[in-house]
């Protein structure tokens, strides 16, 4: 939205979404009240184990691209003759299952894959100037669910069976109710920060974890500053923790291709490099057409 507005602004042209600034449209109900399940999904900061750093743990940036055909095919491997699967959730499917595929010592331990899943378009106003001020909102309305599985079930899974794992988790927060309820759940933890509990380790049998997210809503296509059509775009996470991050964007090719920005344990780049350099294939200046 930014951007998009940044666009118009360069280009004299008027703001096609005013955004909205007013935070009041998120307030708690009252009284506030949520399930219970997010308590599984959101841990407060005083729950948290000390912090156990290692160089294992640091997470190095890479960006790819895959071909559309191979989203495709990812997508088909992930559905069946009555079910077809998002593009994104296939995606999710195949990273969780490739992440399970490590060194033997961990296929008894679990992996985990979190899925960043948008409030944005599963919340309504009381009436129409909230339900603008909600889908222009500037801001993030987010939930991160995600699935726990052992290694091993994992590598004996079929794609699709993986990619109904990652449908049955993400359906919990694809409604009004899960989201107003987060926010029920903020309230009542106030003053104490919260974060998703996907991004820790809290059992001896967790193993690593990725939160994928969708970055397909990015008009790159579109994002002329007066310079010219852009050939690339990309997102940058550098945050402090130790859970992976996954991002895919539209190439600005807008020929179906994906752009996907990786933050990742060289362990698992080195995977990517050894067990899916046909998916994804490494971001080169004879891609993006530099001479």
């Amino acid at each position: 939205m930014f951007l998009a507005a940044w666009v118009d602004l360069t280009q004299f042209n008027k703001i096609s979404n005013i955004p909205s600034f007013r935070s009041s449209i998120l307030n708690p109900r009252r009284p506030p009240h949520y399930d219970t399940t997010f308590d599984d999904l959101y841990i407060p900061i005083s729950s948290l184990p000390p912090p156990t750093p290692s160089c294992d743990d640091e997470l190095c940036s890479r960006i790819y691209y895959i071909h559309s055909e191979s989203v495709k095919n990812l997508q088909s491997q992930a559905s069946t003759k009555d079910i077809r699967r998002s593009k994104v959730q296939s995606f999710t499917a195949y990273i969780w299952k490739l992440l399970a595929q490590q060194v033997d010592d961990d296929v008894n331990k679990t992996s985990r894959v979190g899925v960043v899943v948008s409030g944005r378009h599963f919340l309504s106003g009381n009436s129409e100037e909230e339900s603008y001020m909600l889908k222009n909102h500037f801001g993030n309305i987010l939930s991160i669910p995600y699935g726990e599985e052992n290694n091993r079930q994992l590598q004996e899974m079929a794609p699709n069976e993986v990619a109904n794992k990652v449908h049955e988790f993400v359906k919990k927060t694809t409604n009004e109710e899960h989201f107003r309820g987060l926010v029920d759940w903020v309230e009542l933890h106030r003053p104490e920060p919260a974060v998703a509990r996907v991004y820790f380790k809290l059992k001896e049998t967790d193993g690593d974890a990725i939160v994928v997210s969708s970055g397909q809503g990015l008009p790159i296509k579109n994002m002329d500053f007066g310079l010219g059509k852009p050939i690339f775009g990309s997102y940058h996470f550098p945050w402090g923790g130790q859970t992976g991050y996954i991002t895919t964007m539209p190439s600005a090719r807008h020929n179906g291709d994906w752009i996907v920005y990786t933050h990742l344990k060289q362990k698992h780049l080195d995977l990517i490099d050894h067990k899916a350099s046909h998916i994804f294939k490494p971001l080169t200046n004879s891609y993006l057409h530099f001479r």
